[in-house]
């Protein structure tokens, strides 16, 4: 080999199994550099790509950081995409999992000599956007919005990574931080994370949805994961340092979503979905949680500039279609054989089961689990009826 052939990589992923796991593994197998990739999971997947193999760690076992220094032992880049969103309602798990995770895959990447750390941020590590609403570079404070785990825990790590960096110079350090990420094989995982893995997925039908809610104020950014895969592939094999925010227009709001569904918008001021999201979270019919929607609603909408620049990244997807993909996912059913993706029935589905269908009574009322989903979503508009008696006739019927 001579001087100027680049070197052949070997590169480890961590949470290879997900959503964006799965397309940066398969982006790796396609990148002629890559000789070798290696994808981590708390259960192996029986997915096949060339190139690439697979092996089993959970990041919380005890045995994690000695196992983490046999993986990493020789690899050029190490791509950390592993993170738990859930349970909601007990931030000590996803501490343990999100922040001491992480933490034992930056000090075994030091430990062994791993030249090249790239790690999943994200658009929620960053603080409130401006009031104006103008879009953000990479230099945005990355505070985080305090009442949700999730941008807590993405906020946190970018301290840890800022001690990180001074503290190993020779690591090549680069933090991606995308918008919402959606494909059609992951719509029914973020079906189930966000909403509840007994929600009927075929409701979200334009002739079931004449009128689409929406939230006053609302605007975020969407990306197709496939091209977050690539901006993560180009990173890799590139001797880049440092953040680069990921996104694609359109930014979407009310109107775009209404469009995709055929629907017509309805605004409706902030505290009313909030409410409903607040009952259905403690009523257990939703999973996402209250801090979560009022940290979407202070997001900043991003300037990805840095990375179509320094990168010579650009998406091939707009940001409607990443979500017209998500929706065909809600609606089909569809995954990969993954635990993570393998169909939102089974949030514990075994690794190598891929769905073919819908579970018996998915979508129906009577009997079975999907009738406690509507009993329990029924619930949470009583509650937001009973806790915010002031809502105006007009709003409630609309």
């Amino acid at each position: 080999m001579t001087s100027s052939t680049p070197k052949p990589l070997r590169v480890v992923v961590t949470g290879a199994t997900g959503n964006v796991g799965t397309s940066v593994m398969r982006r790796l197998a396609e990148e002629p550099r890559v000789v070798s990739a290696l994808g981590l999971a708390r259960r192996t997947p029986r997915l096949s790509y060339p190139g690439v193999e697979w092996a089993a760690c959970d990041l919380t076992a005890p045995e994690a950081p000695d196992q983490l220094l046999r993986l990493f032992e020789g690899a050029d880049a190490v791509v950390h995409l592993a993170w738990r969103f859930q349970p909601t309602r007990d931030a000590a798990v996803t501490w343990e999992a999100n922040v001491l995770g992480s933490l034992r895959v930056f000090e075994a990447a030091a430990t062994v000599g791993v030249p090249a750390l790239v790690h999943a941020s994200s658009v929620g590590a960053y603080a409130p956007g401006p009031a104006d609403g103008h879009r953000v570079d990479e230099s945005w404070p990355t505070h985080g919005w305090p009442g949700a785990a999730y941008t807590r825990e993405k906020a946190y790590l970018e301290r840890v990574l800022d001690t990180f960096e001074r503290d190993h110079l020779d690591v090549r350090v680069v933090r991606m931080r995308p918008a919402f990420l959606f494909k059609e094989s992951a719509a029914g995982e973020q079906l189930r994370i966000f909403g509840h893995r007994l929600l009927p997925g075929r409701l979200l039908r334009p002739d079931l949805l004449p009128v689409l809610p929406g939230v006053r104020g609302l605007r975020f950014q969407a990306l197709h994961t496939d091209d977050a895969a690539d901006a993560y592939a180009r990173a890799v094999v590139q001797e880049v340092r440092g953040p680069f925010n990921l996104a694609a227009d359109p930014v979407i709001d009310g109107q775009v979503l209404a469009g995709l569904l055929e629907s017509r918008s309805v605004e409706l001021p902030p505290a009313l979905p909030r409410a409903a999201l607040s009952a259905g979270w403690r009523l257990r019919a939703l999973g996402a949680s209250p801090g979560l929607f009022d940290a979407v609603l202070r997001l900043p909408l991003l300037d990805t500039a840095r990375a179509r620049e320094e990168l010579g990244w650009s998406p091939e997807h707009s940001a409607t279609e990443a979500l017209d993909a998500f929706l065909r996912g809600v609606r089909s059913h569809g995954g990969l054989p993954t635990a993570p993706l393998a169909g939102h029935e089974s949030a514990a589905a075994p690794a190598g089961h891929h769905a073919a269908g819908p579970p018996p009574g998915r979508g129906r009322r009577p009997g079975g689990g999907s009738a406690q989903w509507w009993r329990r979503a029924s619930m949470s508009w009583l509650l937001v009826i009973r806790d915010r008696p002031s809502i105006p006739t007009r709003l409630a019927c609309s």
